[in-house]
């Protein structure tokens, strides 16, 4: 049930699914919402931290730093976080 409700997060950017996790926090924290709704929201939440989460690891997969020479010149790419 969860799922099929919240099929739509998967099309959101990331802004737009941070923008709906922090309505839904809000919502939380005010207190004013029957059990049920906020069990469905909670869900919700859930569903949309999961896909901001994975928006972010493919952003970081992506980023890249230049490497340099000993004189200071580009000679290719590595990732950010290499080891």
């Amino acid at each position: 049930m969860a799922g099929e409700t919240n099929e739509d997060v998967k099309a959101m950017s990331f802004e737009q699914a941070l923008d709906a996790l922090e309505k839904i926090v809000d919502d939380l924290e005010r207190g004013d919402v029957p059990l049920d709704q906020s069990i469905k929201i909670y869900e919700r939440g859930e569903a949309l931290k999961a896909h901001c989460d994975r928006l972010l690891k493919a952003a970081e997969d992506k980023v890249e730093k230049i490497r340099l020479s000993r004189d200071g010149k580009p000679v290719g790419t590595e990732p950010l976080d290499a080891e």
